[in-house]
């Protein structure tokens, strides 16, 4: 028997959502149970959208959604069905093309009643099978189940905008956009993946599938999970960004090409994410790539009230607020600038580690979230940023060295255990991406207790599969560091547990438009050497963005984000941070050497001493808030 809930929530203060997906799939069941348990699951992601929740549950489904609305205020709720009710669907984020979608549906005979983006999901499915998920545009989480065929379908956007975890547990398949409401459902269980932990140090963050919790999953961008009950689940991949070999042969055009058709699809970009019933507002950074996208945000709404908002910070050094306070005026915004002192970055780390489901690197997180609030404060619920544009114009700093080493004659990698490393990841024992790994081993060899170190082989990150070395094979150097910074950098880190669940915690939607499908395949065809100019990064882009924003912050310095790091939090004398650190708390936890942690505690403690992001790794910073992960996610002490 099908039973079936909607009902508004009453908006109320501080009692915040944004759209968030939660469910389970597999054997029949008690439908009260189930209820009691989506119940449980929905409030572990209520932060993700209180306009309305809505439940679907039957002898085989049980989904339940958050809603926070941003088009069609009145008439968005989900679950959505096709005309028949075989096909339940889900949908969190924003489907871009979802009007040209209906328009299509619509021709084909298809009934549609909202115009939520969501409602094309069903009808999608019944006309192209799973190949569905290929025809979207936009950055989302889609769920769906048909029950003639008995199948699940789960999938995440192209970049991995919008996260989606899963877990096979007891025959059924649990599911949600954040593992805490996952942890809510029994079969779930509570247990710290270490090769996930060795992720954290060793790369920029996790890398999909790998989580912190052993078990759960998420699924990569561009990646959809099928799952029939009685099965395993299966994941396939629908896209992946392919760029050029080195030896292919295919059409090259002048500069001035490249400028115009850059410009002309970011502006489409920035008019796609526009699309909202609710007022739109932007991260202002101070730097190139917000500062483009709110010049073209501003000539595409000339007459409209635009917010900006940025972090700041009192540490000069760390701070850009002339820059910010230049753009500001230069695109008159009303302008908000959250200072985020150091002490607000301790108060804040708990409730940072709870939302991002993971251990950090350095705290600029809490900056992240105090920004988000701030801009919840402000009514805005929508907000557009210049992330992405760093991986695919060639922005960081490795860029440049890969530059300088291919002028220079020097020879080959001599260390034979960082050759067979190199070789095994990128199939290139000469390509350097983040570190010596080698050398890093012993660090983190060190820094692991006794028994968690005899499984050294067994947990170390860099023996498990990260990418597909097909997709590097015969790129340009450029082109093979932007790839792995999409996969290693952006997708689960910058977009992840820095983006994605900074705003939702305080309900807000972030949107990129660097990361549109349709801007990011023509890049692919770019020259390398027009996105990094001799050593000049981001080239191209500069070259666009000189016809819309200053000078001045167009040829200004790239500056990396960073803000206070465990340094810092030690030498505030902080009883809590004192007691994650101590050696009596490293030693009964039992994943972390007590001696080395004493060690790294005395010497960060010193007064002057500071770790140089991103050339150094803040190994406290990930100590002091992998300890918090436990106690917020009751994750038990390592046993071997």
């Amino acid at each position: 028997m099908l039973t079936f809930w909607r009902r508004a929530v009453p908006t109320l203060e501080r009692v915040l959502t944004v759209c968030g997906l939660a469910g389970f799939v597999g054997p029949r069941r008690d439908s009260r149970a189930a209820r009691e348990t989506l119940d449980a699951m929905s409030a572990a992601i209520g932060h993700r959208g209180p306009d309305s929740t809505g439940f679907h549950v039957d002898e085989t489904v049980a989904f339940a959604f958050t809603r926070l609305a941003i088009n069609d205020l009145g008439a968005g709720d989900q679950p959505m069905y096709d005309e028949s009710r075989r096909i339940v669907a889900m949908t969190t984020g924003e489907i871009y093309n979802y009007r040209e979608l209906r328009d299509l549906l619509l021709d084909r005979g298809h009934t549609l009643r909202t115009r939520c983006d969501t409602e094309v999901i069903p009808h999608l499915y019944e006309e192209f099978g799973r190949d569905f998920v290929s025809r979207l545009d936009g950055q989302f989480a889609v769920v769906l189940y048909d029950h003639r065929e008995q199948l699940f379908i789960g999938a995440r956007d192209h970049f991995g905008v919008t996260p989606l975890f899963y877990a096979h547990q007891d025959g059924e398949l649990v599911f949600g956009s954040e593992i805490k409401a996952m942890l809510k459902h029994p079969a779930v269980p509570r247990r710290v993946d270490l090769v996930g932990l060795d992720q954290v140090f060793t790369l920029p963050g996790l890398v999909s599938p790998r989580t912190m919790f052993e078990g759960v999953h998420s699924v990569p961008p561009g990646t959809a999970v099928e799952f029939r009950p009685g099965d395993r689940p299966k994941l396939w991949t629908y896209w992946d960004l392919a760029y050029p070999r080195t030896d292919d042969d295919f059409e090259r055009h002048d500069e001035s090409y490249y400028v115009r058709r850059v410009e002309d699809l970011l502006v489409r970009s920035v008019e796609k994410r526009l699309q909202s019933d609710v007022e739109v507002g932007l991260y202002l950074s101070g730097g190139l790539d917000s500062s483009l996208v709110g010049a073209i945000m501003r000539h595409l709404m000339p007459d409209a009230e635009i917010q900006s908002f940025a972090a700041a910070f009192p540490e000069r050094e760390l701070s850009e607020s002339d820059y910010q306070r230049l753009m500001s005026g230069v695109l008159d915004t009303r302008h908000t600038e959250r200072f985020v002192h150091g002490e607000e970055i301790t108060s804040r780390l708990r409730t940072v580690v709870r939302h991002t489901e993971c251990p950090l690197k350095e705290s600029f997180n809490s900056a992240a979230h105090a920004l988000s609030e701030a801009v919840h404060g402000a009514g805005v619920k929508v907000v557009l940023t210049g992330q992405g544009a760093d991986e695919l114009f060639g922005g960081y700093i490795g860029y440049r060295f890969d530059q300088v080493r291919r002028t220079q004659a020097a020879g080959g990698v001599t260390d034979l255990r960082e050759a067979r490393i190199r070789e095994g990841l990128w199939g290139d024992e000469n390509f350097f991406y983040e570190r010596n790994d080698a050398g890093f081993r012993a660090t983190k060899a060190g820094l692991y207790s006794a028994p968690v170190r005899e499984r050294q082989g067994e947990i170390d990150c860099l023996g498990h599969s990260l990418v597909d070395r097909e997709r590097l094979t015969g790129l340009h150097d450029l082109h093979r560091r932007s790839y792995l910074d999409l996969k290693l950098r952006l997708a689960d880190h910058l977009l992840g547990d820095h983006g994605d669940r900074m705003v939702f915690a305080n309900s807000v939607e972030s949107r990129h438009p660097f990361l549109d499908r349709e801007l990011v395949e023509f890049l692919a065809t770019v020259p390398p050497e027009l996105k990094l100019k001799g050593l000049e990064e981001k080239y191209l882009l500069k070259q666009v963005a000189r016809d819309w924003i200053p000078r001045r912050i167009v040829d200004r310095e790239k500056f990396g984000f960073t803000a206070p790091g465990s340094p810092h939090l030690i030498r505030q004398d902080d009883p809590a941070i004192e007691a994650l650190l101590s050696r009596e708390r490293i030693e009964a936890d039992g994943y972390f050497d007590p001696d080395r942690v004493e060690r790294l505690v005395r010497e960060y403690g010193t007064p002057g001493f500071r770790i140089n992001v991103p050339f150094e790794t803040d190994l406290l910073m990930t100590v002091l808030t992998f300890n918090l992960l436990l106690d917020l996610y009751d994750l038990p002490a390592y046993s071997a």
